[in-house]
């Protein structure tokens, strides 16, 4: 929220600011690409490397620096500042006079010029926008207190149970500000865990991140997965690790935020993070002239959503918040919640119903969006002040479901985050009937793991099963025929719902008169008998 100063020293400022540009300065080439490539250890975190390795993601070029000779070069030309850099998009974001950018394109190393006001381009830009959030209002066995209703409303309070509470998972936060987080007594046990990464202040360029910066909506998004209070308040993901970076700015909106979110990202790759939790969102600036329409909220075209697809090809899981704009005249998700490769999510109440303040999908967007729910409607977070609160917004439901996610991922460390993704939504309330209010529905994260486990075992196994959940047709593929097999189907009860032959290496069942639910999968033979976890959606 900006300050009102006087009327006309604001409308000074703000022709101040506008009498500069921002833009985008995309360079030609990297410096010792291939020495890179083959030392990957001299660019990236062994951390990161692993985590590649293990999901199959290709280091390339996109993860070599950019030249940073190149970028002394720029901030010695006339008129120009540098804010931010992107080694994935190889650019370096500016900020000067409309001529003094163009001259700009003399040097050699520059491939081409992006300006934020899309009127001065010569073709289509690439560009965003943000939306500020609506505020206040073992067997591990926790006493969830202030959190419960938040906490199993996703199924995460059974996860904590059987130990998963996102241990070994990183999550990088990209938010406004994160005061006191590192003397708070409600992250004392994040802290003697060792499990508080630090981070970087992106638009001071400070490693300080703890400062105050007028703005704590980090801190707090940060306690929804963090926090834990004896018998009144405990996070989705409490003994995860997190670094903190901050990448908005909460007094202005300009297009630098999303270079500055990008870089984050960059970093939060290198150091080998598995989840982006970002509750920030672009749609308008400060100058009209950078601002987005609803028809650009397209998948492709905000630097950010771009940016954030990259994270993902990367092997990153990126949640972000749907937005807040469903009350108002925008009404659907901004930049990057429109990103094919995030998962979006919508605000719910303590009901489990919509929150009218939930920005929509629409058919604009690529996938369905939101992905998917959690509770948003007065959630309750921990202040900078060390307070419970209840604030709404998808600014929390967001990290709610974030840290749910990491302690789902502990439970599955095999698999990619493509898999967790679709193990979650398969897992929602309206999988099979999805709208543009609540996407997908409530995810139940046990139910995922569930559904997680099933579909590895079928791998293992060298069965296939699909799909899984199964509305109405079943096919059951064998590598091979077999004598004597048989399928046995059993409810949740115990109760044997079918026994079939197997008959061929490639068995269809009928499920569509069978209640929804949980089922187990018995295939028995003379030698083996194997057995799948089944969802009936």
């Amino acid at each position: 929220m900006k300050k009102k100063l006087l009327f006309l020293g604001f409308i000074l400022c703000q022709f101040l600011s506008f009498s500069q540009e921002d833009a985008w300065i995309y360079l030609t080439d990297k410096e010792n690409v291939s020495f890179a490539l083959q030392n990957p250890q001299t660019i990236l975190t062994q951390q990161s490397i692993d985590r590649k390795n293990a999901h199959g993601i290709t280091i390339d070029e996109r993860d070599v620096p950019v030249n940073e000779a190149y970028i002394t070069q720029l901030k010695q030309q006339s008129g120009i500042t540098v804010l931010a850099k992107s080694k994935w998009f190889n650019a370096i974001h500016v900020r000067g006079d409309e001529a003094d950018i163009n001259a700009l394109s003399d040097l050699s190393f520059v491939s081409s010029i992006d300006f934020a006001d899309n009127s001065l381009n010569s073709e289509s830009r690439v560009d965003q926008n943000f939306n500020k959030h609506n505020n206040e209002e073992t067997l591990v066995n926790f006493n969830y207190g202030t959190t419960t209703n938040q906490v199993e409303m996703i199924g995460v309070d059974d996860l904590h149970f059987a130990d998963y509470t996102g241990t070994g998972i990183i999550i990088a936060v990209l938010d406004s500000g994160f005061p006191n987080v590192n003397t708070m007594e409600a992250f004392q046990r994040l802290r003697d865990n060792g499990n508080l990464l630090n981070g970087y202040d992106f638009v001071n360029r400070t490693s300080d991140v703890y400062a105050y910066t007028a703005n704590s909506h980090g801190t707090r998004v940060l306690s929804t997965m963090a926090a834990f209070v004896q018998d009144d308040y405990v996070g989705t993901a409490p003994d995860a690790s997190y670094y903190l970076f901050r990448t908005e700015d909460a007094a202005t909106e300009n297009p630098v935020e999303e270079s500055y979110w990008v870089e984050a990202a960059e970093r939060a790759d290198s150091l080998g993070v598995h989840i982006i939790n970002s509750s920030l969102g672009y749609t308008t600036y400060d100058n009209p002239n950078y601002s987005y329409t609803p028809e650009d909220i397209n998948g492709e075209t905000a630097f950010i959503t771009r940016g954030a697809n990259i994270a993902n090809e990367k092997g990153i899981l990126v949640v972000t918040s749907a937005g807040n704009s469903g009350n108002g005249s925008w009404q659907i998700v901004g930049a990057p919640a429109d990103a094919a490769g995030v998962l979006s999510i919508g605000a719910v109440n303590a009901d489990g119903l919509y929150a009218s303040f939930s920005s929509r999908g629409n058919a604009t967007q690529p996938t369905q969006k939101p992905d998917v729910v959690a509770r948003g409607a007065s959630a309750v977070v921990v202040t900078e002040a060390n307070t419970i609160v209840g604030n709404s917004g998808t600014s929390f439901s967001s990290p709610i479901m974030a840290g749910g996610i990491a302690s789902l991922w502990q439970a599955l460390p095999n698999a990619t985050a493509e898999e967790i993704k679709q193990y979650v939504r398969m897992s929602a309330s309206q999988f099979t009937t999805p709208d543009f209010f609540l996407g997908y529905g409530i995810p139940n994260l046990q139910l995922a793991l569930e559904i997680g486990l099933s579909l590895q075992e079928e791998e293992i196994l060298e069965i296939n099963v699909f799909p899984n959940p199964v509305k109405d047709v079943l096919h059951i593929k064998m590598p091979s025929e077999s004598e004597n097999t048989t399928i046995l189907l059993f409810d949740v009860l115990g109760n044997r719902v079918l026994e079939k032959a197997l008959l061929s290496t490639d068995e269809i069942i009928n499920m569509s008169n069978m209640a929804s639910g949980l089922y187990i999968l018995q295939i028995k033979s003379n030698v083996e008998s194997k057995t799948i976890k089944l969802i009936k959606s």
